[in-house]
């Protein structure tokens, strides 16, 4: 059943990504309730991840079956067992207070390409790989756009949406985040693109929240803003809660950008309502289907919007 399935998915999303180029893509996501993996390429590399669930199986006899469950997959998609990395992870709780957190092995980064960038991914040492595949499509819609623009991105991770920015002429990038580990690795990306101008890209260490207060109106043209659906780091102010607090972010970032100005805004939680009465923007486009790339057709589950300033 599990062979029959990832054959099938596999020879459909790896002719796709094929076709166009693209060397990193989800290949399966719980599609049986029985098989609950996670299975993404990196390339010549495949990260696995194992949803925590009850098995009903004991230590040892979940250590055979995921063994022998890491062999079928490397006999079916043809990549050597010591190029697959796992993991096991819980589902993200709205109350998590931490997606980012440090595993206890330590890998390198390694170098991938995605529309002839460069980034550094990690499938050892955190949750996640250090570039989230199901914004694929809307980073090239940045891209599009950034030419000569002052771009900010928020909660910018390990800054993959700023490397986009820049490579497409952005006049200035301004990247910021909470944690010092994403902002040096965003900017290890910049370095691995050879984008190394001081005065243009700028990483800021801060909590965007306490941030956006202190920004002076129509500082930049385009904005990037991805944030965790809560976070309660002892580095911030107060907590954030993305249902409660979007108004409140949205208006600032819209305060901050200029005439005509567009903010792109994105959020995994699943059961998100956008107040479109409160957030003075005009042009509010929910472009979720849209941003939705191949590998994650009818597997998406988060919202993206497109929105403008008036």
């Amino acid at each position: 059943m599990f062979e029959n399935r990832l054959l099938k998915v596999y020879k459909h999303k790896s002719k796709l990504a094929k076709r166009q180029d693209i060397g990193c893509y989800r290949i399966y996501d719980h599609d049986l309730p029985e098989f609950p993996f996670c299975i993404e390429r990196y390339e010549d590399k495949l990260y696995l991840a194992e949803y925590l669930r009850r098995h009903g199986m004991s230590d040892e006899e979940h250590e055979v079956w995921l063994d022998e469950c890491i062999a079928e997959i490397s006999r079916l998609l043809q990549i050597d067992t010591d190029h697959i990395f796992v993991r096991q992870r819980k589902r993200m709780s709205h109350r998590q207070q931490d997606q980012y957190q440090k595993l206890d092995v330590q890998q390198d980064n390694f170098t991938v390409q995605e529309n002839g960038l460069n980034f550094l991914v990690n499938l050892t040492d955190y949750l996640d790989t250090g570039l989230f595949l199901d914004h694929r499509t809307t980073r090239k819609m940045v891209m599009d756009q950034a030419k000569d623009k002052r771009v900010l991105n928020l909660f910018c991770y390990t800054g993959s949406f700023s490397v986009y920015a820049a490579a497409a002429g952005a006049a200035s990038v301004t990247s910021v985040d909470l944690s010092k580990t994403y902002l040096s690795w965003a900017e290890d990306n910049f370095k691995a693109n050879n984008l190394t101008d001081d005065k243009r890209y700028h990483f800021i260490h801060a909590d965007v929240k306490q941030y956006l207060k202190t920004l002076a109106p129509n500082q930049f043209d385009l904005v990037v803003m991805d944030p965790p659906t809560f976070s309660n780091s002892k580095r911030m102010k107060d907590f954030l809660d993305i249902q409660r607090d979007h108004v409140e972010l949205l208006n600032d970032v819209l305060a901050a950008t200029t005439s005509g100005g567009t903010v792109y805004f994105s959020t995994n939680f699943t059961r998100f309502v956008l107040d479109t009465e409160q957030i003075k923007a005009v042009n509010i486009r929910d472009i979720t289907k849209a941003t939705t790339p191949f590998d994650f057709e009818g597997k998406l589950k988060r919202w993206c919007y497109k929105m403008e300033k008036a």
